[in-house]
């Protein structure tokens, strides 16, 4: 049996002090970041696929299917269709736009707001209500503009 001398303790215990951050920084980002709450309820019919797009980012496919109702949308904020991966913003009342929900610069989910801008929880970029331009990096491409048709109270992907 080999005994662990203090250098070989250190080296290991450096070695997780640095890495557990760097990965727990760097992960992809697989779970949503929203809540049930926030989101509609995922059934079947209304997930739609994903496909690449000219840069290679995912955008949503289009489906018909009801992302949200108006009242879902607050405004100046955005909601995030997790199951969709959609997020429908509301820069002035009555004025509704979506952007493909996957973040440009390394794939995670955005963030439902309130707070005037589309926020990304795993690097802090920001992205315009109006465009889906980013307003702060690390992202540096617009999010992926879908088109939606609102009906009366219900926002539905074109």
């Amino acid at each position: 049996m080999t005994a662990i001398n203090r250098r070989r303790a250190l080296t290991g215990s450096a070695a997780i002090a640095v890495g557990v951050p760097v990965l727990a920084a760097c992960s992809s980002g697989d779970e949503p970041s929203t809540d049930a709450s926030s989101s509609t309820s995922p059934s079947p019919s209304d997930e739609s696929p994903s496909s690449p797009s000219a840069d290679g980012t995912e955008t949503p496919s289009a489906g018909g299917s009801a992302l949200a109702s108006v009242a879902d949308v607050p405004v100046g904020g955005c909601f995030v269709v997790a199951s969709a991966k959609v997020v429908v913003t509301q820069p002035t009342e009555g004025d509704f736009k979506a952007f493909s929900a996957v973040c440009t610069h390394q794939g995670c989910l955005v963030e439902s707001s309130t707070e005037g801008e589309i926020p990304c929880p795993c690097h802090l970029s920001r992205f315009s209500l109006e465009d889906g331009s980013p307003v702060s990096g690390p992202a540096s491409a617009p999010l992926a503009a879908v088109q939606i048709t609102v009906d009366g109270d219900e926002i539905t992907q074109a």
